[in-house]
């Protein structure tokens, strides 16, 4: 019964310190989340605005460009997959990997071959496990991304849709990431960035029916729409980031605070084991030294007899 309880008190003393780790991972992720909410929030305003004077110079001009022009016959993509540096996030990073293979099927379905990138050493990991071709890769920055890091994603991806497909180019952009909704509600999402779609960036932007100023470009709107190529691809990457940032430490929060819970239900089971071992340990001492006294007393009677 002794070593039955000093185990009990071992696994006691394990799970509570496994509940203080969590426990403070839970508040530092919890501390996280305004500063990566407040970061969200002051990017919307500059990619809004971006958007739509991107929209502004291809409902102004009739020149064709990569930014706003389908291709006939699309035969290549790329897909930017964001996911997280680090574990201990629940689903995060398992549910956007599952949302950009769903992505991928439905691209290779109509017949486009796909090039993959990757932001996160879980998304990495999980195709280098299987093997499979990655385009390019960044680890490091998902917790706390700036914008150097989306300048640094968006410049291949610039180049391959301004490169032909026969040289090696692709005729769509997308990119999947966890939207941040709200603190308990993050949604991986897969969105298309390139080529825009005019209809649905006024959609998003509240402009859908609104009759646009007319503008003179200059030097010429393709030039205009060149200078905001990049700009675009960047804004769009970096807000991709930042709610990523913010899904990512929700999710970490959620699941500590889980796990924090667990340890201390966890530890009220045994705390119940170790105490029913300990009475029953008294209560074997009990009755061995009730034993005892009774043979002592039995003995003693065959002596005086």
């Amino acid at each position: 019964m002794g070593a039955q309880l000093r185990v009990y008190k071992r696994r006691i003393q394990a799970v509570t310190a496994t509940k203080k780790i969590t426990k403070a991972m839970e508040m530092i992720a919890a501390s996280r989340i305004v500063k990566a909410q407040r970061r969200v929030a002051a990017s919307m305003p500059y990619a809004t605005e971006l958007t739509r004077a991107v929209t502004a110079v291809a409902t102004g001009s009739n020149t064709q460009h990569p930014l706003t022009t389908e291709v006939e016959a699309p035969t290549r993509a790329a897909v930017l997959l964001i996911t997280s540096d680090r574990g201990l996030a629940g689903g995060y990073s398992s549910n956007a990997i599952k949302a950009a293979e769903r992505l991928r099927e439905r691209l290779s379905g109509e017949g486009k071959e796909v090039d993959t990138y990757i932001v996160g050493r879980k998304g990495v990991a999980y195709y280098g496990f299987r093997e499979r071709k990655v385009a390019e890769a960044w680890t490091g920055f998902t917790d706390s991304p700036t914008y150097a890091d989306a300048k640094m994603v968006a410049a291949p991806l610039i180049e391959a849709i301004q490169t032909e497909t026969a040289e090696g180019g692709v005729d769509e952009l997308h990119i999947v990431f966890t939207e941040f909704v709200s603190m308990m509600t993050q949604n991986p999402v897969d969105n298309r960035m390139l080529p825009l779609s005019l209809d649905k960036a006024q959609e998003e932007d509240g402009a859908k029916g609104e009759i646009l100023p007319l503008f003179d470009f200059e030097p010429s709107a393709e030039d205009v729409l060149d200078a905001l190529l990049p700009r675009y691809v960047e804004s769009r990457i970096y807000n991709a980031l930042l709610q990523a940032a913010a899904s990512e430490h929700a999710a970490r929060r959620r699941a500590m605070k889980s796990a924090t819970d667990n340890a201390g239900d966890l530890i009220k089971s045994l705390s119940r084991l170790a105490n029913a071992a300990r009475q029953a340990e008294i209560t074997q001492e009990i009755s061995e030294i009730v034993g005892g006294a009774s043979a002592l007393a039995d003995a003693t009677a065959g002596s005086d007899k």
